[in-house]
């Protein structure tokens, strides 16, 4: 809004070159719609755009190439190749693990290899996982683990609260920092826009931690302020990882009712397993730093002797909305579209692209028990009517859906035939699955995939049953304002 703003202005301001404006823009516009066409992004994002364009063609055009084109630069590209490789070159995957899953299930190990070649995180064995939920549980872990640090802390979070939560947090990290522990902070300039103070980071390294803040806003011609570090990641020592929904904000923990009852989940790896989130962390905090650090001198000397208990596979992941892969997605649409049994998903939102649509309606019709709950009480009010309008045809192709009547689902969790689970920060809507950066854990016969099973259907008992009836006696306004919603989602 501040950029539109500042457009207007120099329009009003230079109105004696109005046309030559006009004609400036409207060229753009065309250019706009033959980029759009020719690419090779999602079809429901080029229809996002495209109708704007046409409708607003002074605009349209000029705030597609600010907003909405994301070919990279070749200094963008060059950052992109530099994180890849070093992931691919700090993290290896020992063959007698995808050797094993092999033996048990070639498509597990299909799923598990596909992970690896485009997260360039290989899949683990030694390492124990712990599924914690609601937010509070976690919040109780993280504090116990925090204060075993002995070498590091990096903590990268989406959002970052003052309040109840970040202010325990942050005791621990200014008491471990003069106790010597190295202490990283990276949080997302738009996701603390208006929940930090400015110059928070300085405030920070005054304490004695060091802090980046990802892509900084800037209200001036801004062409990356769509890529966002949704992530949420916490590693000590390089031996326990925590990743999940929660970001660092009391909301979470329900220490402040924001929308009711706030459910979310997390995950806690302790194990080998962790040097992948490590590596992800450096990875991201070196390429906004511009620094350059030996990853090896990181890894965890000694580890304790219950990270080493395991009963099945972990797999951590990272997403870049920065290449060609909707990695997030795919592995989402994998374990769908290979279900036998049942598929349990909890999302906060729930804004999905045809294929997304496509195979949870025909796992449905092939008498997969596919379930999914989404929030009763939304945060966004236009993100929950584009959720609702994907009921209709979600129902009516046999998908149950429940909304969770005691507040806010934010959890973003898949649980699938007692033998998977996801758990992260992937929501399903298009700024997770192709805008942001991501992550999460992939799961496979492990006793947390269990849990998140029992976590899902124990919410179910809190959940209120969405029918076609209800479906049907949606007043025909509030369809067409969902529909109209529903178009423009991808930019949402």
């Amino acid at each position: 809004m501040i950029q539109l703003f500042a457009l207007v202005m120099v329009i009003w301001r230079f109105n004696n070159y109005f046309i030559y404006f006009y004609v400036f823009c409207t060229f753009l516009s065309v250019l706009a719609l033959l980029r759009i066409l020719s690419g090779k992004t999602n079809p429901a994002y080029k229809i996002g755009w495209i109708i704007p364009i046409m409708l607003f063609p002074l605009f349209g055009g000029l705030v597609y190439l600010m907003f909405g084109d994301y070919k990279l630069s070749k200094r963008s590209k060059k950052k992109v190749h530099i994180i890849q490789n070093t992931m691919n070159q700090s993290l290896s995957q020992n063959e007698v693990v995808i050797n094993k899953i092999q033996i048990r299930d070639k498509n597990a190990a299909n799923q598990s290899r596909y992970i690896k070649s485009y997260s360039y995180c290989p899949v683990y064995q030694n390492t124990t996982s712990e599924y914690l939920t609601p937010g509070e549980r976690m919040y109780e872990r993280l504090l116990e683990e925090l204060k075993k640090a002995e070498r590091y802390i990096f903590l990268e979070y989406f959002l970052i609260k003052e309040g109840l939560m970040w202010s325990a947090i942050l005791d621990i990290l200014v008491e471990k920092a003069g106790q010597g522990v190295d202490i990283r902070v990276m949080y997302d300039d738009v996701g603390c826009l208006l929940t930090l103070p400015s110059g928070y980071a300085k405030q920070l390294e005054r304490m004695g931690i060091k802090c980046c803040v990802f892509n900084p806003f800037i209200p001036v011609l801004s062409t990356r302020v769509n890529n966002r570090d949704h992530r949420k990641i916490a590693v000590i020592d390089g031996y326990t990882a925590f990743t999940g929904g929660l970001n660092l904000a009391d909301e979470y923990i329900n220490a402040y009712a924001r929308h009711g009852h706030w459910k979310d989940s997390a995950i806690m790896l302790q194990g080998e397993a962790s040097w992948s989130f490590t590596v992800m962390f450096l990875s991201l905090w070196n390429s906004q730093k511009k620094t350059s650090e030996d990853y090896e001198q990181y890894k965890p000397a000694t580890r304790p002797a219950k990270v080493f208990v395991c009963d099945g596979y972990v797999q951590p992941f990272s997403d870049t909305p920065l290449d060609d892969e909707s990695l997030g997605e795919t592995v989402y649409l994998n374990l769908i579209n290979t279900a036998e049994r049942y598929v349990y998903i909890n999302t906060p939102y729930l804004i999905l692209d045809n294929v997304m649509m496509t195979a949870l309606c025909s796992a449905a019709k092939r008498s997969v028990d596919i379930r999914i709950v989404t929030p009763h009480i939304p945060d966004k009010w236009f993100v929950h009517a584009v959720t609702q309008a994907n009921y209709d045809v979600l129902v009516e192709s046999g998908v149950k859906i429940y909304e969770y009547t005691p507040g806010f689902v934010h959890s973003k969790s898949l649980a699938v035939d007692d033998e998977f689970a996801v758990v992260g920060t992937i929501n399903l809507d298009y700024r997770s699955l192709y805008l942001h950066f991501e992550c999460g854990v992939w799961l496979y016969q492990t006793q947390s995939v269990l849990e998140v099973k029992e976590d899902f259907l124990k919410t179910l008992e809190l959940c209120q049953p969405i029918t076609i009836e209800d479906c049907r006696t949606v007043k025909w306004y509030k369809r067409l304002g969902r529909s109209i919603l529903r178009v423009l989602a991808p930019l949402m």
